[in-house]
């Protein structure tokens, strides 16, 4: 309604709106907000039974979170759920295993860091008391009789030796470990190393009776390698298939070409052998497989460590094949010098299956 300035009335407008229009507004609106609310519930519930598995195997993953953090590495997370989750649980249990071996190696690394220190402990002490013992015994002037005396000092000098080459060997091995040596292998007649190496052991060789075996063919390749070294390695192990034979045993060194590229280099016995147990660690510094023995051996225990190092310094391999009772087998491969593929010095009289 419009008026003028006196309050008249000019124009009056009037609107008629229809009350069934009115009802049908009200209506629609009442189940617009019901479908609202039903679809707001069905989503709700569609959220829950999406997300539970998610969450039920989100709440294994902390579960299994917390045993890993108390050191327990054993259980696994299932596989079961959503394909995301499948990937995530894959890769949870990768790390876990990942971890198990690093804990265990490192557990492994401090037992055998124990061991080690024990061992040396063991073979400093034991022939430092034996001299003490035996100078204290000359110093109060308690042995009259010069057979006794003379055999006291021949003990001491012994045992002199035996600690001088305990230190000698840590020396040595410790200064391969380190790369401190100049490296530099030239070619060397392989035939040669290992009857010279050979004829250094003939006296032991009778004081047991015992008979080598040698196998190997009429010419050998040259090996690049450094001599001494390698005598070394050779050495070590003539000395202990020696030591470990039985009187009047055999023992076999064979040589032959592995795919045209190493020299196999083996000693064979026919001792006591070594357990399935001990093998894995017989070239770990102090390890001994037969502890009783071998501590009263005289040996320092790096002889094979000192062995396997000097090998793989060359870049060849070295192992056993033993078991219980049925003798050993040790062997290492070297790299054949490729120009001496046809020469490796004259052939000699204990050629192929000769007896010395």
């Amino acid at each position: 309604m419009l008026a003028n300035l006196t309050g008249m009335g000019v124009l009056l407008i009037c609107l008629f709106v229809s009350y069934s229009k009115m009802l049908l507004t009200i209506e629609q609106l009442y189940w617009l907000s019901s479908i609202t609310a039903g679809t707001g519930l069905l989503s709700f519930i569609l959220q829950h039974l999406l997300t539970r598995p998610l969450e039920k195997s989100i709440s294994r993953i902390t579960q299994q979170t917390k045993k890993i953090a108390e050191g327990d590495f054993h259980t696994e997370v299932p596989s079961i759920g959503p394909l995301e989750y499948k990937i995530l649980a894959q890769q949870f249990n990768e790390m876990s295993h990942k971890l198990k071996e690093s804990f265990d190696h490192l557990y492994s690394s401090e037992s055998a860091r124990r061991e080690l220190i024990a061992n040396v402990s063991h073979d400093l002490r034991t022939p430092l008391a034996s001299i003490q013992s035996f100078v204290e015994a000359l110093e109060d002037d308690v042995i009259e009789d010069k057979e006794t005396f003379q055999r006291y000092l021949h003990t001491i000098r012994l045992e002199t030796r035996r600690l001088g080459g305990l230190i000698h060997d840590l020396f040595e091995l410790s200064s391969m470990e380190a790369k401190a040596e100049i490296f530099d292998p030239q070619p060397y007649h392989t035939d040669e190393l290992l009857i010279s190496t050979l004829e250094s052991f003939s006296l032991h060789l009778k004081e047991k009776q015992l008979k080598i075996e040698i196998e190997m063919p009429d010419r050998l390749p040259a090996a690049l390698m450094m001599p001494a070294q390698i005598k070394r390695v050779l050495s070590n192990l003539l000395q202990n298939a020696i030591q470990y034979s039985p009187t009047g045993g055999k023992i076999t060194l064979s040589a032959s070409e592995q795919d045209d590229s190493f020299l196999k280099i083996s000693v064979t016995d026919k001792g006591e052998g070594i357990d399935g147990a001990d093998i894995s660690r017989i070239f770990e510094r102090f390890y001994r497989a037969d502890k009783s023995r071998s501590k009263s051996s005289g040996g320092s225990g790096l002889g094979l460590a000192i062995a396997k190092s000097i090998v793989e310094l060359h870049g060849g391999e070295i192992g056993v094949h033993s078991s219980k009772g049925t003798g050993s087998c040790f062997w290492f491969t070297l790299p054949i010098y490729a120009s001496g593929k046809t020469s490796a010095g004259q052939p000699h009289s204990s050629s192929r299956n000769t007896k010395l």
